[in-house]
């Protein structure tokens, strides 16, 4: 799978330490930054992370920030992204079955890094449910196109 990775300043130690599990599980994964522990503000790196998404270089995405909330914000005002703020397994599971979410954003500050790993396996190994949730996803793509 194609993956997105972006962090902040925050998250930089847990990004740098996921990001070669993610390659030896055979992703292809491309850093967006940050390149630090200094200070950033994350729109700089959450919003070209999204955007590769949204436009089909990168299957999905993988923010991380300290609380998760500076990032999912960030990623949903780019149109085509559906991004989750992830907290447990259930979260992660549900985000790519039932929103067809296509990024996951994660607080590194409230998880151990085996949670982090749980998650990001979890979200990257879920398919879709479709079903009854296409028309809901459909609706959210339809307010979309109406901004």
């Amino acid at each position: 799978m194609n993956v997105a990775v972006a962090s902040d300043h925050r998250s930089f130690e847990a990004k740098r330490r996921l990001i070669p599990e993610l390659k030896r599980a055979g992703h292809n994964v491309e850093d967006f930054g940050c390149e630090g522990t200094s200070a950033c503000d994350y729109p700089d790196y959450a919003a070209p992370a999204a955007k590769a998404v949204a436009n089909g270089k990168y299957e999905v995405g993988i923010l991380l920030d300290g609380s998760g909330i500076g990032m999912s914000i960030v990623a949903n005002k780019i149109k085509g992204v559906r991004a989750a703020l992830v907290h447990d397994e259930f979260t992660a599971r549900r985000s790519r079955e039932h929103n067809h979410c296509n990024v996951v954003c994660i607080g590194t500050d409230l998880l151990s890094e085996q949670q982090i790993r749980t998650i990001v396996d979890i979200f990257l190994s879920t398919n879709f449910s479709d079903g009854r949730h296409s028309k809901r996803v459909d609706k959210i793509k339809k307010l979309e196109q109406e901004w």
